[in-house]
This record gives structure tokens, C-alpha cells and sequence, in this order.
């Protein structure tokens, strides 16, 4: 039993950092389930065995080497759990486009007011309409999501994080929508999309795109 909950760990990590590519470790923790915690006794032999290196300083975390990218491909495609929810993956993917298009329209509309104006975040009025919208969006995200997380349980570990951010925009916190390496809500969504053409072994095209 603790022989193939190590292997499950490996597998958790190594994809969570495939999806993210550079993790600190609350956010590596999150993304595979890995208590933080036990993290060490997780990534040490990664780190040993050349799949994964350690970085320090101004952006501390982890990340996969090109071994490490190379073994987890491996992986990925014998892990049951994701092999066996390849129907429910390709039904969540066609519904998911469409509202992955919304959240980008939702992402213009905060950062640009108009095509030449920005949003200085200095209309609360306007900031108060555009978190609604993303509220809206997120709605939209959790009502077609239910039948993966039933056939894949990993993709249910991205909604308390996306509820966490978007408490955190609606009580201020203007970074929590989309600063990058902030655990913002446009970075966990876009972890989510990256983990579901991985999972469902797709490329990126042009619909991802919006």
C-alpha cells in the first residue's frame, strides 16, 4: 500500500508540475494533493533521479527536467484514472470552449476599458460589473465540470482554489484576478485548461485560444 501510494504521489507530482511548470510548494500542493507536508519525501528521489530540479531565490519551486517531461509523458498515458475518463474528458473539452472564450472576454474587459484605454481599476462601478461577469463565468465553469470530477477527481481540486481567488477579487484583492505566480484566479484557470489537453491528448489549437 505505501509503495503504490509513493508511485500515485509521482504521478501527482510530476503531472501537476507539467501542468504548472515552476511550482512553489503551496501551489504544488494544491495541484497534486500532496500534503505539503510530504512533499520532500515526494520530490527528493525526483530530484535524485534527474526528473525534477529545485529552484531558489526571488521564485522559489520546483520543476520538471527534460527527463522529467519525458517520464511523466510516459505515465500519463498508463494512468488508469485519466485513460479510463477519456469519454467524460472529450465531453467536458467541447463544453468548456465555448466558456473558456467568455473568461478571456471577462480577462480583456478587465485589463482594457476600450481597445486604446486601460482599466486603471479606479471605477469601482466598472471593476464591479467585470467581477460579476467573472462570477457569472465561474457559474458557468462549475455547472459542466461535475461529470469530470466524477470520472477524474483531480480536476475537482481547482474549484476551491478558483472559489478562494475569486473571494479574495470580490473582497479587493485586484492581484487575485490575474497577476501572474499570484495564485490568481486567471492563473488556476489556465492550470485547468492546460491539465485537460494533457489529459484529453490534445494539442493546442486555435479554439483554446478563444
Amino acid at each position: 500500500m505505501v509503495h503504490a501510494q509513493q508511485d500515485q504521489h509521482t504521478f501527482d507530482v510530476l503531472h501537476s508540475l507539467r501542468v504548472k511548470g515552476l511550482a512553489n510548494d503551496n501551489v504544488l500542493s494544491a495541484l497534486s494533493g500532496v500534503p505539503v507536508e510530504d512533499l520532500p519525501a515526494a520530490l527528493d528521489p525526483l530530484v535524485e533521479q534527474g526528473l525534477v530540479v529545485r529552484r531558489e531565490g526571488r521564485m522559489p519551486g520546483a520543476m520538471l527536467t527534460p527527463a522529467g517531461k519525458a517520464e511523466h509523458l510516459r505515465l500519463l498515458a498508463q494512468d488508469p484514472a485519466t485513460t479510463g475518463a477519456a469519454t467524460a474528458l472529450t465531453a467536458f473539452y467541447d463544453r468548456f470552449l465555448p466558456i473558456n472564450s467568455d473568461f478571456k472576454m471577462v480577462c480583456q474587459r478587465w485589463q482594457m476599458r476600450s481597445d486604446d484605454t486601460p482599466n486603471d481599476h479606479g471605477d469601482p462601478t466598472y471593476d464591479g460589473e467585470v467581477v460579476g461577469a467573472l462570477a457569472q463565468t465561474d457559474e458557468q465553469l462549475r455547472a459542466s465540470l461535475p461529470e469530470l470530477v466524477d470520472a477524474l477527481p483531480r480536476f475537482g481540486r481547482y474549484l476551491p482554489r478558483l472559489s478562494a481567488a475569486l473571494d479574495r477579487i470580490r473582497g479587493g484583492d485586484n492581484a487575485s484576478f490575474a497577476r501572474p505566480m499570484y495564485d490568481s484566479y486567471h492563473d488556476i484557470w489556465m492550470e485547468l485548461h492546460e491539465d485537460l489537453i494533457l489529459s484529453a491528448g490534445r494539442t493546442r489549437g486555435a479554439a483554446d485560444e478563444g
